[in-house]
């Protein structure tokens, strides 16, 4: 068999995440080193074995890993047809180092639910414009890490406001995100417009209507879209003012919500 080494690594406009890294390796290992930033990682095939602080650890099916950071660790393949794996990597600002000690016991989470979200982070990740879906996945998803690494039932961490009533606390939100439809906002900026935690703020949202605050946003816009085309339009120009990052993510977005393209859209009005 050949050995292969297939990566693909960018940076994302997301708060947080240092660097998203894909790769597929048949026979290659990772030596001995360490990142400044932590590790969330998921394997779509295959596996890995690796070593965290002498002890030896892997990734079977469901599991997430998140290796802390400054804690040397190596990798391999457990078969010849190596592995495929999505990483993340986060820096402190969203998990603080208070959590590198839980982190190192217990590296690899069995949790089918948070191995789905990093999966549909990481296709947020994959198309600029997606930014506050993708703010507010990895929100959640830091604070079900935190919840695995130091359980505090019923408690809230040092670090978040106190909460507000969730009906009130969506309805700002909501005004919030017409007022900036075609600029946007970013969840961080968001939560401290309305003074609220980021993750309290999606739930509260998403409760009181049903639909995430990204799902909104995009739904809001696509409509806007849908009476520019029918004013003639193109899609290029609509993209640009409607807030979308280009027309192909005008594109993808309006054919998963009116089920065609924009401008078969635009040459279907009479």
């Amino acid at each position: 068999m050949v050995a292969q080494r297939e990566v693909s690594a960018w940076r994302p406009r997301v708060p947080g995440v240092v660097e998203v890294f894909h790769a597929h390796f048949t026979e290659y290992a990772y030596p001995m080193h360490v990142h400044d930033a932590w590790t969330l990682l998921i394997v779509d095939a295959g596996a890995v074995r690796y070593d965290l602080d002498r002890h030896e650890h892997g990734t079977p099916h469901d599991t997430v890993s998140l290796l802390p950071p400054h804690v040397p660790h190596n990798g391999s393949p457990v078969t010849p047809s190596g592995f495929r794996k999505r990483v993340l990597y986060l820096d402190l600002s969203r998990l603080d180092e208070t959590y590198i000690g839980p982190a190192v016991d217990t590296p690899d989470l069995v949790d089918p639910v948070l191995r789905t979200r990093v999966g549909q982070l990481h296709s947020a990740l994959a198309h600029p414009g997606d930014e506050l879906e993708a703010e507010s996945r990895l929100t959640l998803i830091g604070e079900r890490l935190r919840g695995h690494l130091r359980p505090r039932a019923g408690t809230q961490t040092g670090d978040d406001p106190p909460r507000r009533p969730d009906q009130p606390l969506a309805h700002d939100l909501r005004e919030l995100l017409d007022e900036r439809l075609v600029q946007g906002v970013n969840l961080e900026e968001a939560a401290s417009l309305v003074h609220a935690h980021p993750a309290h703020l999606v739930r509260a949202f998403s409760g009181a209507f049903g639909i995430a605050p990204h799902q909104y946003l995009m739904s809001r816009r696509v409509d806007r879209a849908r009476r520019l085309l029918l004013d003639g339009r193109t899609p290029g120009e609509v993209a640009a003012e409607t807030g979308f990052y280009d027309q192909s993510h005008l594109t993808r977005h309006f054919k998963r919500l009116v089920g065609v393209a924009p401008g078969r859209y635009r040459l279907s009005a009479r």
